[in-house]
């Protein structure tokens, strides 16, 4: 039966993993300003095409377009503070799949939006294709 096994240890390379503990990414915080249409759900819609982190297994740059949806609750986020934000992760090891959970509660925390969709599409790397992809609805 599929069901009944264990799953094998983590990192069978043996290879050194160090991702970038979260009170060490400096990252940049995401402002923001009052939304005078509160009620009123619009998407607000950004693709950022540039994006770059480190990979922690390999120390080379991951390079990926991000695409963030949101609808605004009572706050919108300021676009330069979204600028610097993104542009703080060029130095920051971290897997995929944890970036694209980390953008995403860090634009909860700060925003308190009624929606997100984020979308993290990584360039090719090894012949595989990787894009993550996470939202939250406010309840």
């Amino acid at each position: 039966m599929l069901d009944d096994y264990n799953l094998p240890p983590t990192n069978q390379q043996g290879l050194d993993i160090r991702s970038t503990p979260r009170e060490e990414m400096n990252l940049y915080a995401l402002d923001s300003f009052k939304y005078d249409y509160a009620g009123r759900e619009i998407w607000i819609d950004f693709t950022i095409p540039e994006f770059t982190a480190i990979c922690p297994f390999s120390d080379f740059p991951d390079f990926a377009t991000i695409k963030l949806s949101y609808v605004p609750n009572e706050r919108c986020v300021e676009l330069k503070s979204l600028k610097l934000y993104i542009n703080s992760f060029r130095h920051v090891k971290i897997f995929h799949e944890h970036l694209i959970n980390l953008i995403l509660e860090d634009f909860v925390k700060a925003l308190d939006p009624l929606k997100v969709e984020i979308e993290g599409d990584f360039n090719v790397r090894g012949n595989i294709k990787t894009i993550v992809r996470a939202s939250y609805e406010k309840k």
